[in-house]
């Protein structure tokens, strides 16, 4: 029984052998599976130009749209303060009163003076009425009536003087009223009632801020700067792209409100080589104050054509370039060198390199070498194109 449990193997590898020396003398061959020197199966899809509305992500700071520091032009004692610190003020209100007094008697003298002169010009104009009469029947001399014109005229000029005196003393008058320059939030006060202010103080006496809208100032480097004018520009000649704006907090939550960019600075900061571009976002509830930081998402409001490709699909060579790999005409494994942009999700923008019509490999890519033969694989649901999504979660160039 031992014997025939050992003769076993070799009686079946016999057999085998027989019947396939068999088949091959009736002219009939075994299938043949694939094996190492077999085509390798690999899936593709077929490269497409999509619509895309490309974003750019940039850290930067608020500031206030407007800023006004409130400075007194006339000096004296504060007799009011008239505003609650950290409230919102209107332009024109009312916020600081100086002790009117000595303006208000200066104003007074100065408007005692006009009537004085306006008096001496009326005598002066009715005697060089009445010697433009008398001179012509030589009544008096012709000097006389040259003196009386000039008196007339010397009379005019100083009531013109003591009109312009007098709104002198208008204007500093008005000047102890101390009004909000520009509507806005208003800080703390530098002073209270009873200190001495001067005009032109170096010293403000508060600080307004106009928060709705609010300005968004980020930097970017001069290189980049460029190629976001580039990424971002119209097709269509003599039209200016438009740019949305929205603002990501510390936290990253977005701001509800969406901003436009406004300009790119003229000048490159030479100590750091970096452009400042300005955006403005509205902020009606004064949710977000200047001096935050945060990162603004600039992208176009009119999408573009481009093409996407999995991230997966991108390898890279000994130096760091980007290559994918292609099916071409013959089925063969074609290498080609590309230029990548920013990440989409799972995808990431081609900006060179592809065009519609193109298979790319996107399985499979550990199995095959530039100019080798393979066979394409039905691509899996998954693996089929995906359409960009309108507002990326996050945008950047690839690394």
């Amino acid at each position: 029984m031992s014997t025939l449990k050992i003769r076993a193997p070799f009686i079946a590898l016999a057999l085998a052998a027989a019947m396939l020396l068999g088949a091959c003398k009736d002219g009939k061959q075994a299938p043949q599976t694939m094996g190492a020197g077999g085509p390798a199966e690999v899936e593709t899809i077929t490269v497409v130009s999509q619509a895309v509305r490309l974003s750019e992500e940039l850290p930067g700071r608020t500031s206030a749209f407007r800023v006004a520091e409130v400075r007194p032009q006339v000096g004296g004692i504060l007799q009011q303060r008239l505003f609650t610190e950290g409230s919102e003020v209107k332009a024109g209100q009312l916020l600081y009163q100086i002790d009117p007094a000595t303006y208000q008697a200066a104003f007074d003298s100065a408007k005692a003076a006009l009537a004085r002169a306006e008096a001496a010009e009326y005598s002066t104009r009715l005697k060089a009425d009445r010697y433009r009469t008398l001179v012509r029947t030589q009544a008096v001399s012709t000097q006389e009536q040259v003196d009386s014109e000039a008196a007339w005229k010397q009379a005019v000029a100083e009531v013109a003087a003591a009109r312009a005196a007098l709104e002198t003393t208008r204007i500093n008058l008005e000047y102890t009223r101390i009004t909000a320059p520009i509507g806005g939030r208003i800080g703390k006060s530098m002073v209270s009632e009873g200190a001495l202010v001067t005009a032109q103080q170096a010293t403000a006496l508060a600080v307004i801020q106009q928060l709705d809208p609010l300005y968004v100032d980020v930097s970017q480097s001069a290189g980049e700067t460029l190629n976001l004018k580039k990424r971002f520009t119209s097709q269509e000649k003599g039209k200016q792209p438009k740019t949305e704006v929205r603002v990501l907090l510390d936290d990253g939550a977005e701001f509800a409100e969406t901003g436009s960019l406004e300009f790119s600075d003229t000048t490159v900061d030479q100590s750091t080589g970096t452009v400042t571009l300005r955006a403005t976002v509205a902020n009606p509830r004064a949710e977000l104050l200047p001096g935050l930081f945060v990162r603004a998402r600039l992208t176009r409001q009119v999408a573009q054509q481009a093409i996407l490709v999995p991230q997966a699909s991108i390898i890279r060579d000994s130096r760091g370039k980007a290559l994918v790999m292609l099916v071409d005409a013959t089925s063969k494994v074609e290498a080609r060198p590309v230029e990548t942009g920013q990440n989409l999700g799972d995808q990431i923008v081609v900006t060179e390199g592809l065009t519609a019509g193109d298979r790319l490999i996107v399985a499979g890519l550990q199995k095959i070498k530039p100019g080798v033969p393979v066979t394409i694989a039905d691509p899996k649901p998954d693996l089929k194109p995906k359409a960009a999504p309108a507002q990326p979660a996050a945008a950047g160039k690839a690394e």
